[in-house]
């Protein structure tokens, strides 16, 4: 049977305000992207997430970010590459101890908004990720594919896990749309659902102009906190059902 990791970003509650209903995301997806504090989360609802998780076999991410609340972790930093990397290690750490005080762990590491985007290009910043992530233990790397990340994590040993965005339109050269543009976002259900079909059964994405992308990804995300994201993701987990596609985590 084929099979698809479906992931999404979730433990992004901060002081009881929340961005996305946990609970009813945790129970469509196989993995989850839990956030570390930096870009959202609070220690309390962290913990309540990665319980969540445990008690559904979901595989556990540490979802690392710029520490930068204030923007949610979407604003590009300008750091030096030795505090990245200590902080993406912090991260992982912290996670991983409220991971296993309620009956899991950390399983992968993927990184959040803006640092996701800068390490597919900034070489000092990639390769700090790296070596945080490297610093704690031998974990996976979600990545979008291309990118001298996935190129520095491969050459120092950590396996490179392609990821693909079941709701996020594609420029012609294998980026996301930038977010400011009015077209960044697929809202429609139907077409969520036929683009993670279509990765998982072609290893492809068709970018904004038509353009046939090769993303051969593990794993694809549904946004937690997107308007309607549950709604979408039952429309994902539905249509994948009907093609006898499995939902399934990477590792």
């Amino acid at each position: 049977m084929t099979t698809i990791d479906l992931n999404a970003d979730l433990g992004e509650t901060t002081d009881g305000i929340a961005v996305a209903d946990d609970p009813a995301m945790i129970a469509l997806v196989s993995s989850a992207n839990v956030a570390t504090g930096f870009h959202a989360g609070d220690p309390h609802h962290i913990a309540a997430t990665v319980r969540a998780a445990a008690e559904r076999g979901v595989t556990v991410g540490a979802h690392i970010g710029y520490r930068d609340p204030g923007n949610f972790g979407r604003t590009a930093v300008d750091i030096d590459p030795a505090r990245l990397a200590d902080e993406t290690l912090y991260q992982i750490g912290a996670l991983d101890a409220l991971a296993r005080a309620h009956g899991t762990k950390v399983s992968y590491v993927k990184p959040h908004g803006a640092l996701y985007n800068t390490i597919v290009h900034d070489a000092a910043q990639a390769g700090a990720v790296v070596d945080g992530v490297r610093a704690f233990g031998d974990l996976p790397l979600m990545l979008l594919p291309g990118g001298v990340a996935v190129d520095l994590a491969e050459k120092k040993g950590l396996r490179v896990v392609k990821e693909a965005f079941a709701d996020r339109n594609y420029t012609p050269g294998g980026t996301l749309v930038p977010r400011t543009d009015d077209d960044a976002v697929i809202r429609d259900p139907a077409a969520v659902a036929a683009r993670v079909l279509q990765v998982a059964t072609t290893g492809a994405v068709t970018a904004v102009d038509g353009t046939v992308l090769r993303v051969d990804a593990e794993s694809v995300c549904v946004h937690g906190d997107s308007p309607g994201a549950v709604e979408l993701t039952r429309a994902v987990v539905a249509r994948l059902r009907a093609e006898r596609v499995g939902i399934r985590g990477f590792l």
